[in-house]
Order: structure tokens, then C-alpha cells, then sequence
């Protein structure tokens, strides 16, 4: 019974101190008594507009640290890679002459780059009409206005990085070059030549291909160039059939044996050229994404392919493959993927590395043998074959699906992309044009001032003396 009573006793107690707590909101309330105490809502914020363009993408680390790390591949192409690929190619009195080149290159290209290359390639000044669809302007000289911030490539890197990244491209593709004209060129001419040459003919290119503003980069002349197959391969090869040409067979060629004098540095830059090939294409994509993936794997199965089937067709004919078939055959695929690598699948890319091994051992062999030229390290044979095939085939074989822009899909789905390898051949076509024309007056122009080819003691002495003062025996 006390019990009861207590409990009854707690029980009133509590609904005496809730009444109490309610009181002053009941006694406060606009609605007497009966109203319920609700919460104060938070002010509305009213939604911005949406703006009638798209907002800048902000800079990324992780992206801005992948393009970091593919423009020091890239760079890595030219030296080590490409010098002691073409340093093993010549023979043994060349091999320094060979690594000056790629090194002056890594020097002068980049204070070009930096003084005027970048601008007359990048700059919009001169308008989306007229002349800005042909080269930049003058807006960027000295890097004027290229920082850390995102304003020109639109991507999530900076514009500096952006610059960088696409001067290593301005390095290598002239090096590219050295290799028709080896063991037989002036150093001060190569200079010349390259310098004039990367601002006549490399920066308009670029231009067309890949300012936002250039009349290949968009609407219905639009010219895919993944990563250079066009803007570097193609115009280089072109290029250095010229030179080639234009100054002459090396003394002996063709009555004397003119073997590699050490093939073990050709692997060992071949090799360092397929590994700096993943910055070259997957670097291309700005953006460590899913365009970047997929660029890195067809690049990889495109020279594997390409090794295969250079080093195979070699086993068919000779009966035994080379180590030179292979590097080659592995060079070959890596070129013609190129335009093609953020656009194909894993499967075509394969198909393209078939395709670049055999064209291009085609043209290393039977068509340098019937027309007599002197490509000392078939410079066009790989490159000027082989970038103008994935030029072609990227039309072919490019899908949408892959390159996950929506810009791409219907032109890439219309009539088996018939659409796209018309374009692929106009936008080849007019820079084969621009290029010999261009390279043509320039060789004449240096030949007249400075002369292009070095004596015939010169010649006979080697260029590393003749040229440099200097004998390469330590790498022997």
C-alpha cells in the first residue's frame, strides 16, 4: 500500500515539472494554450543561379602529379633513350656526335619553347576566325601569364605544367630527325635546321592539332591526334626523308658495309623509349583518368605486337630474328599507336602494332633498297611510315566509348567512322605539305649561309672529332 502511494507520489510529481517547462512557450504563443511548441526552422538560402558556363575545373594534385612524372618520361626519351638508341645505330666515330645532338636539343628547344615555341603553338590571341586557326600569336612570349593557374588548357593542371609537359614533345620530335641525316651533317647546321624548323613547321602543326582554336582541333575537320602521330611522328619522318635527299648518300654507302657498331646500347634505348612511351601517350590524356589507362595499355600491347611481328617476319625471311628487328618492330608499334592510343581499345591497338610492324619493315627494307636513299637510321621508315598508318588507322579504329568525350560520339559511330579517316587524310595531307615545303626552303636557306654537310675528311675522320674534339672511348 505504500508502495502505490509512493509511486502515485513520483508519478504527479513529474507531470507537475512538465507542465512547468511548457508553461511560458503556451503562455508566449500567438495561439493561446492549444498551440504546439515547433522548433525555429534555419533561414531558406536561396540556390545561385546556374551559370550559363561551365565552372573552371579546379587543379588536382594527383593529376598534376602524374603530368610531372610523364614530362620527365618524356624527357627521358630524348637522353638516355633515343641518344643511345641512334648512338648504337652508327658506327663507332659517331656515337658522340649522336649524344651531342640529342643533348644540344634538350638545351636550345627549350629556351625556344619557352621564349616564342609555346606561344606561336598555344596562344589564342589572334581569335577563333581568321589566322588563329592556323597559329597562335604572340600573347605567350616569354611565358608571359602562364603560371600556376588553370587558365589555358582548361584541365585540372597548371598552365606552367601544361607548357612543360609539351615542350618535351618540342625536344624530341627534331631528334627524331637527326637520325636520316646521321654521320654526316655540320653540328651548326642540324642547329639551324632544327631551331627553324620547330618554329616554321612543328609549332603550326601543333597548333592546328591541338589549340582548342586550331582548324584540325574541332568541328567537321577535326583530325584525331591522340599524342603526336601527326604533330610528331609524321612531320619528323617527312622530314628526315628530305634531309636524307637533299644531302646526299654517305661516303661508301652502298659499296661498303656500314654495320651498327653496338647493338647492346640500341636495346638498351629501345627499351627506355617503350617506358618513357608511357608518359609520351598516357600523359597525353592531361589527367590521370580513364582515357589515361586505357592510352598506357594500348601503347604497351601496340610495341609488343610490333615486336612480334618485325621480329617473326625477319625469322620468315632470314631465318633467324634480330635484336635490331625486334627494337625496331618495338618502336614501330609505339609510333603507330600513338594518335590512336586514348581512343582505341586493347584489341585494336594490337591489330595497329601488327600493322606498324610490317609496313614499316617493309619500308626499312624493300622500299629503301629499291629507291637508293640514305636514311642512315630510318628515320622515315619507322617514324614518317608509321605515323602516317596510325594517322589513318586512328580514324579507323578511334571509339567513342574509350576516349569518354561526348563530343566524339556519332562522327565516331557514323558509317564505320569513314567520316573520321577522310578527315585523318586531310589533316595528314596538309601537314605532309606544310612540312616538305617548309623543310625544303629551310635546307636551302642553311645550305646557302653555313653550308649543310660536313668534308669529306671531316666525314672520313668521324664527327666526334671533326665536330667535337672528342673521341668516345670509354664506351667502347
Amino acid at each position: 500500500m505504500k508502495t502505490q502511494v509512493c509511486a502515485r507520489l513520483i508519478v504527479a510529481g513529474l507531470l507537475l515539472l512538465v507542465m512547468s517547462d511548457l508553461a511560458p512557450a503556451q503562455e508566449n504563443s500567438p495561439e493561446g494554450t492549444n498551440a504546439v511548441s515547433v522548433p525555429i526552422a534555419a533561414p531558406a538560402i536561396e540556390s545561385p543561379a546556374v551559370p550559363s558556363v561551365p565552372l573552371a575545373k579546379q587543379i588536382d594534385k594527383g593529376d598534376t602529379a602524374w603530368m610531372l612524372v610523364s614530362s620527365a618520361l618524356v624527357l627521358m626519351m630524348t637522353a638516355p633513350g633515343l641518344a643511345l638508341f641512334y648512338g648504337g645505330l652508327v658506327r663507332k666515330k659517331n656515337i658522340l656526335g649522336v649524344m651531342m645532338q640529342c643533348i644540344a636539343l634538350m638545351g636550345v628547344m627549350s629556351v625556344v619553347w619557352a621564349v616564342w615555341g609555346y606561344s606561336l603553338a598555344f596562344d589564342k590571341s589572334l581569335g577563333e576566325t581568321g589566322m588563329g586557326r592556323f597559329c597562335g600569336g604572340f600573347g605567350l612570349l616569354m611565358l608571359k601569364g602562364v603560371g600556376a593557374g588553370n587558365t589555358v588548357n582548361g584541365k585540372t593542371i597548371p598552365d606552367l605544367l601544361h607548357m612543360v609537359y609539351q615542350m618535351m614533345f618540342f625536344i624530341i620530335t627534331p631528334g627524331l630527325i637527326c637520325g636520316a641525316f646521321a654521320e654526316r651533317m655540320k653540328f651548326s647546321a642540324m642547329l639551324l635546321f632544327c631551331v627553324l624548323w620547330g618554329t616554321f613547321v612543328y609549332c603550326p602543326v601543333a597548333h592546328w592539332v591541338w589549340a582548342a582554336d586550331g582548324w584540325l582541333a574541332s568541328g567537321d575537320h577535326l583530325a584525331l591526334d591522340f599524342a603526336g602521330g601527326t604533330v610528331v611522328h609524321l612531320i619528323s619522318g617527312a622530314s628526315a626523308l628530305l634531309c636524307a635527299i637533299m644531302l646526299g648518300k654517305r661516303l661508301g654507302f652502298g659499296q661498303e658495309p656500314m654495320p651498327p657498331h653496338n647493338l647492346t646500347y640500341t636495346f638498351i634505348g629501345a627499351t627506355m623509349l617503350w617506358v618513357g612511351w608511357f608518359g609520351f601517350n598516357a600523359g597525353s590524356a592531361l589527367e590521370a583518368n580513364g582515357q589515361a589507362v586505357y592510352a598506357f595499355v594500348a601503347t604497351h600491347l601496340a610495341a609488343a605486337t610490333g615486336t612480334l611481328t618485325w621480329a617473326g617476319l625477319e625469322w620468315l625471311k632470314r631465318g633467324k630474328p634480330s635484336i635490331l628487328g625486334a627494337c625496331s618492330g618495338a618502336v614501330a608499334g609505339l609510333v603507330c599507336v600513338t594518335p590512336a592510343a586514348g581512343f582505341v581499345t586493347p584489341e585494336s591497338a594490337m591489330i595497329l602494332g601488327v600493322v606498324a610492324g610490317a609496313v614499316c619493315y617493309f619500308a626499312c627494307t624493300t622500299i629503301k633498297l629499291k629507291f637508293g636513299y640514305d636514311d642512315s637510321l630510318d628515320a622515315f621508315g619507322v617514324h614518317g611510315v608509321g605515323g602516317f598508318a596510325g594517322a589513318i588507322l586512328t580514324g579507323v579504329f578511334a571509339n567513342s566509348t574509350v576516349s569518354g568525350n561526348d563530343d566524339y560520339k556519332g562522327m565516331l559511330q557514323d558509317s564505320g567512322n569513314l567520316h573520321q579517316v577522310i578527315n585523318q587524310l586531310v589533316g595528314a595531307g596538309a601537314a605532309l605539305a606544310l612540312t616538305l615545303v617548309g623543310s625544303f626552303i629551310l635546307l636551302k636557306l642553311i645550305d646557302a649561309v653555313v653550308g649543310l654537310r660536313v668534308t669529306q675528311d671531316e666525314e672520313i675522320q668521324g664527327l666526334d672529332l671533326s665536330q667535337h674534339g672528342e673521341e668516345g672511348y670509354i664506351f667502347y
